[in-house]
């Protein structure tokens, strides 16, 4: 008896959720569907195939269920303002594998560093092993060379978009094979460079030390964005960053802010109050729901005074918007 209660109960439950889910709107029930999708991991396996392609050892996040493997550019000098500038400063560029939330596919995401001449090579190489080009773009004001970053996406297999992007960039700078390696670690380092603390308590999150440089990576937890049915999460894109590069009392700031379209002129209206230069507004995905614009940000001052600005700007994420726009 006790068990027909139960199956009665059950029953009556599932009706009463089957009759609420019909009353939502299909785009709804489209999102309620992904948000209970958890990415299926990357095997080890397919981990070795992505070294064994690219020739370099990545490393695997697996809360985002992504690996990626760093691809700095070593072999240039970089300057800004005619002062040299550490590569981990914003001249590293990376390439990331993620899974479509279903399994059934992967995809690559990466943002390469290139100079001029080497952009439109690096386009004909994509389309002709099968990869698109989502951006093309600037980061940076000042610097020498001339620098470009370009984002190169595709879906396959695992395996297939490890070759496909080791094809690539086989003949470039960008292939690891290629690079010189890279110059002994620095004795001062941005820990020694930078008081951590204080930036850390502005910033209100913990950065991380990359040779002189301290960095800031924050995702966008506020915020579910798909693209070609994979979540796209910190550490293939979706984020935004601060790094630091000199010292405490006479430092460069560059970054990049997140944005959904709303947020757009607000993020640029807080820099420029606390005197950080825009850069660049432009996409980095294609195909990406809700749509994400992205803005780079450069600065030169007290490193506190920088972190201060970073801060103003990330607080301008998440808020309602307000008016009529509703993006």
């Amino acid at each position: 008896m006790e068990t027909n209660k139960f199956t009665r109960r059950r029953a009556l439950q599932a009706t009463a959720v089957l009759g609420t889910t019909l009353l939502l709107p299909l785009q709804k029930l489209e999102a309620a569907s992904l948000s209970l999708a958890k990415t299926p991991a990357i095997t080890p396996e397919e981990m070795a195939a992505i070294d064994a392609a690219l020739g370099k050892k990545g490393s695997y996040k697996d809360a985002e269920s992504v690996y990626t493997t760093p691809l700095p550019r070593n072999d240039l000098k970089m300057k800004i303002k005619g002062e040299p500038i550490p590569i981990p400063f914003g001249f590293g560029g990376w390439v990331s594998f993620k899974k479509t939330t279903d399994g059934k596919s992967a995809m690559v995401m990466s943002d390469t560093v290139l100079q001029m001449e080497e952009v439109n090579p690096l386009i004909s190489a994509a389309h002709a092993n099968g990869l698109e080009i989502a951006a093309i773009h600037n980061h940076f004001f000042y610097e020498e060379p001339r620098i470009f970053y370009m984002h190169i996406h595709g879906i396959g297999t695992i395996a297939e978009l490890a070759k496909k992007y080791a094809n690539t960039i086989r003949d470039s700078k960008l292939f690891p094979a290629n690079q010189p390696a890279p110059s002994a670690p620095p004795t001062i380092t941005g820990k020694e460079n930078f008081d951590i603390a204080a930036l850390d308590a502005i910033v209100k999150y913990t950065g991380t030390v990359n040779g002189p440089t301290y960095k800031y990576t924050i995702g966008r937890a506020d915020v579910k964005v798909m693209a070609m049915g994979v979540e796209m999460t910190t550490n293939i894109g979706l984020n935004s960053w601060a790094s630091f590069a000199g010292k405490q009392d006479d430092a460069h700031i560059a970054g990049d802010i997140a944005m959904l379209q709303n947020e757009v002129n607000n993020v640029i209206k807080t820099l420029r109050a606390h005197n950080l230069e825009v850069v660049a507004v432009h996409n980095h995905m294609l195909g990406d729901d809700p749509h994400m614009i992205f803005l780079h940000y450069y600065g030169r001052g007290n490193a506190v005074t920088l972190a201060q600005g970073f801060r103003a700007a990330l607080d301008e994420l998440g808020k309602k918007p307000m008016g009529g726009m509703k993006m």
